[in-house]
């Protein structure tokens, strides 16, 4: 019998040896979501919309409409991720507004373990960060969405907008792209003993579960933060090829004042 070809055939063009294919499609199963039937496409958005809303500052028109999204959460059908929301508006709801404002800017723009700025945590303050946030608003420009003069495109609630919007598929992409990124904040809110973890475990029972790369890259976050900038690199000699952006395109952002994701439906169950 012949031995199955080795992984350096495989690389030269010969044929793929059997567990390789497995392999293959096993990666690929992982990375993207199964068919999924257009009521559970409906409600996979409308749970990607109420995570969005969750993660907004609580100004006086969400606060006001807290009895709403209870309401909303409550008609879900039974899972651990709506579990985990009603968790979260249980005590959103009981919380006094001036309390809801204080600890959402503790948690979000006061520590960059917990920034809502997914790139961050891909690309820490470098100039790629410029060239990932441009390319994420292109994909956005390209399906028909202009974010311009609101939030930066990586905020995670515009990202999760744009899911529900677009779908499983593309519209999800970012989210997957950014999935080591979601679960630190989920960990840095949840050893901070912050109610929004239960937001962000919502968000991550829809995500394919983590890898044992995704684990290792999470514990070297939690240890050593997002890159630095390196020093000594040539920063536009190899902008031709996409790795950075041009000078002026990126500056880290201060703390955002209060937005709103921007042309978000007036309805959690408004379609596209």
């Amino acid at each position: 019998m012949n031995p199955l070809p080795s992984p350096r055939a495989e690389r030269l063009g010969g044929p793929p040896s059997i567990p390789a294919l497995v392999r293959t499609r096993i990666r690929a199963a992982v990375r993207r979501p199964a068919r999924l039937t257009p009521e559970e496409t409906a409600g996979r958005a409308l749970v990607l919309r109420l995570v969005s809303l969750l993660l907004q500052y609580p100004d006086s028109e969400l606060t006001s409409s807290r009895p709403e999204l209870a309401a909303v959460v409550e008609t879900l059908p039974a899972t651990p991720g709506a579990e985990h929301l009603a968790r979260f508006t249980d005590w959103f709801a009981a919380q006094d507004p001036e309390a809801l404002e204080r600890h959402y800017v503790e948690m979000f723009d006061l520590r960059r373990k917990s920034s809502l700025y997914l790139t961050y945590y891909l690309h820490g303050d470098t100039r790629r960060r410029g060239m990932a946030l441009l390319t994420l608003g292109r994909r956005y420009r390209a399906a028909g969405w202009n974010t311009e003069g609101g939030e930066l495109p990586d905020h995670l609630p515009v990202v999760l907008e744009f899911a529900a919007l677009a779908g499983p598929g593309g519209g999800e992409a970012p989210l997957r792209q950014h999935r080591r990124g979601v679960e630190l904040i989920h960990r840095a809110l949840t050893d901070s003993d912050s109610p929004y973890r239960h937001v962000l475990a919502a968000l991550l029972t829809l995500l394919p579960p983590p890898t044992e790369a995704d684990r290792a890259a999470v514990a070297r976050l939690v240890a050593e933060g997002p890159p630095n900038e390196e020093v000594g690199l040539d920063p536009y000699g190899t902008y031709g090829e996409g790795e950075f952006a041009p000078p002026g395109t990126f500056v880290p952002p201060m703390p955002a004042p209060p937005t709103h994701v921007p042309h978000a439906p007036t309805s959690l169950t408004e379609g596209d």
